[in-house]
């Protein structure tokens, strides 16, 4: 259901004194209700007489049922003026659009592509605006010189304004910059559709990014809001400019951890000042050498925006995903201008905290932007004393951010747990799932061995772009994994490190269709990540949340090929397809509707970037089957292998060093 919204007014919500916890349902009345003891930190607070109400015989508060903080386990609170963060009113959220134009991006086709995935993330086929009421939009391209553009809906065309000085980068506009949608829809979309060709015989090889964010910056002051930025190159001019690092020398040494940071604090700065405007950014790279995306990665992994890389760039291969990426990127529920606090029980401390964000207080997460797709760790310990089993521990996670129509919004989560004594009872209910996220994310853990499946996912992780040792990986395509698995969600990352693979070849009748009571949609049985698996006359379906396959095998029946592709034999399966063709048989139809239920599982567009894969055939084969995990690839062992292996090192701790692991 809904989340519910609780409005006080000018009293805000009501919270402990002491250690400003929100009013949830695991708060306990006493006194007839005159007092309220905080499940957190078990302080007593004189309620308030506006929000005073009589007890029934169970202890429980009387208008229970018109109470919904004290209902609902999530809930959001409408907050007065002392909880915005500006003097102003919040307003709601401005998209900036800042695209590279330098020789590179127009002759990759970066420049083509992102314009049209601007215009359908925008705007639906009948020019109606897609973002909420309110919203505004800005466009500013650049190369050595930053170009802004006046798009007032009085206009007859966009005016274009060039700062050619990015040493002292400044807004030439003061309206026209941020506008509506909805009325600058004729002249924002002409601007669009003309921006490919007034870049065209562009022979510009500079980008001077650091500028154009500083300009996107100053332009939002006092509003915050998102900006998607779209760059091809390694930023070689006015601030922020960077140098050439890149050195395969150092890879597989101690020193290649030096390629993992940023080579100076211009773009950490900038991002931090980002934060403060309340302004996230999302970045797009289009590489076709070293960008340093360690350096300019820090535009998004502190804002808490994301980084999407396409390494190399191929127009007709990654187009129409990068279009669609840019469209589920604008489609998610968004806040800005956020801060984010987790509280616990006493007896507890809030450790660590591990994703995407800047932090300058270390129990507060300050976010420039957050969407859903955005994951944190936390680690919890023991603050000394013991424990009481009899008592639960409970935490709230409390978001104080402007929601995207521009409403100031505290989205509160509470949960409470049981406390055992029994480390046995803690793994037994333990999580794998979330275990492998958050082992990722950089905690450490103790692994117990009901974990059954651990050694496959340890296996996953060392053969990932992260950890694997290899010289093909560069540096900027591990510190892009790096970045990208500190912020993914818990189902995400598991399918990351062992993607899902079904066989497609035989569906039955029941398969792809939702079911209407739950939602859901019915997936044939699943494949273990082996070669092994695969048979000469099936078809398999993987996926990774970041990718989707289709594999073929040498002997696939006529009927399949036909009712899929259209198509007699496997040789004339159409290699540029990035979509299955739409046809009216029911395997076509089945395997579209499985593809459909998929991607609504993900945050990048997978639909519109299917690859297919002829046995023997094609060299994408070699991509495909370095994700089957469970085989000997990716310079590691196979799972079969790895398990023995895993039991000797384990029986040598225990031979010779038993008191120490048994501790």
């Amino acid at each position: 259901p809904p989340i519910e919204t609780v409005d006080y007014g000018d009293a805000g919500p009501p919270r402990c004194n002491r250690c400003k916890a929100y009013m949830n349902p695991y708060m306990t009345f006493v006194d007839g209700g005159q007092r309220f003891e905080c499940n957190l930190c078990q302080f007593e607070n004189d309620v308030e007489p506006s929000y005073f109400c009589n007890l029934d015989m169970n202890g429980r508060r009387c208008d229970l049922d018109q109470r919904p903080e004290l209902r609902n386990g999530t809930i959001e609170y409408a907050v007065p003026q002392e909880y915005w963060s500006k003097t102003t009113p919040p307003q709601p959220v401005a998209y900036v659009f800042a695209i590279d134009v330098s020789w590179n991006a127009v002759q990759s086709g970066m420049l083509s592509h992102a314009v049209r995935g601007v215009r359908s993330a925008v705007w639906d086929e009948h020019g109606n605006s897609k973002l909420v009421p309110g919203a505004r939009i800005g466009i500013l391209t650049y190369d050595r010189n930053v170009h802004f553009y006046n798009l007032s809906s009085g206009l007859d065309q966009a005016q274009m304004m060039v700062v050619p000085d990015v040493s002292d980068i400044f807004v030439p506009l003061r309206e026209g910059f941020l506008v509506d949608p909805q009325t600058s829809f004729s002249i924002a979309t002409s601007l669009l559709e003309m921006l490919p060709q007034l870049y065209a015989e562009n022979k510009t090889t500079e980008t001077a990014l650091g500028a154009a964010v500083q300009a996107v910056r100053m332009a939002l002051e006092g509003r915050g809001g998102k900006l998607l930025l779209f760059q091809t190159i390694l930023p070689n001019c006015g601030p922020g400019t960077l140098h050439q690092r890149e050195d395969t020398k150092l890879y597989g040494t101690d020193k290649e951890k030096q390629l993992f940071g940023p080579q100076d604090d211009f773009y950490k700065k900038l991002a931090e000042s980002c934060v403060d405007t309340g302004m996230s950014i999302d970045l797009f790279l289009f590489p076709n050498a070293y960008v340093d995306v360690a350096t300019v990665g820090c535009l998004s992994s502190i804002t808490g925006g994301e980084t999407i890389m396409f390494q190399p760039f191929v127009s007709a291969r990654d187009g129409a995903k990068f279009e669609g990426d840019v469209g589920r990127l604008l489609s998610r529920p968004f806040g800005f201008n956020a801060l984010m606090r987790v509280r616990c029980s006493t007896g507890l401390r809030i450790a660590e905290h591990i994703g995407n964000f800047y932090s300058r207080v270390h129990t507060d997460l300050e976010l420039g932007g957050i969407d859903s797709e955005r994951a944190f760790g936390v680690l919890v310990k023991h603050d000394g004393g013991r424990l009481d089993e009899r008592v639960e521990v409970s935490f709230q996670v409390a978001l104080l951010y402007t929601r995207a129509d521009g409403r100031r919004r505290v989205r509160v989560h509470n949960f409470r747990t049981p406390v055992t004594s029994t480390l046995g009872n803690v793994f037994r209910w333990a999580d794998m799932d979330t275990t492998i996220n958050f082992l990722t994310k950089g905690g450490n853990l103790i692994l117990p061995e009901s974990f059954k499946l651990f050694p496959l996912y340890t296996l996953a992780m060392l053969k990932s772009k992260i950890l694997r040792p290899s010289r093909d990986i560069n540096s900027d395509l591990r510190v892009y994994h790096m970045r990208k698995l500190k912020s993914m969600g818990v189902a995400e990352s598991v399918a990351y490190f062992y993607p899902r693979m079904m066989a497609v070849h035989a569906l039955n009748e029941q398969v792809g269709i939702r079911d209407a009571a739950s939602g859901k949609t019915r997936l044939p049985p699943l494949v273990r990540m082996s070669y092994q698996r695969l048979q000469p006359g099936g078809a398999y379906l993987l996926e990774n949340s970041q990718n989707m396959y289709l594999w073929l095998g040498t002997e696939i029946s006529t009927q399949f090929l036909q009712d899929v592709f259209g198509i007699s034999r496997v040789t004339d399966v159409n290699m540029a397809l990035r979509r299955l063709p739409e046809l009216e048989t029911t395997a076509n139809q089945q395997l579209r509707s499985l593809l459909d239920y998929l991607q609504s599982q993900r945050s990048r567009c997978l639909t519109t970037d299917l690859t297919v894969i002829r046995q023997g055939m094609d060299q994408t084969e070699f991509d495909f089957s370095n994700l089957l995990i469970e085989d000997t690839n990716n310079e590691a062992m196979s799972y079969v292998d790895y398990l023995p292996t895993i039991h000797r090192m384990i029986q040598n701790e225990v031979t010779t060093r038993p008191h120490e692991v048994h501790t």
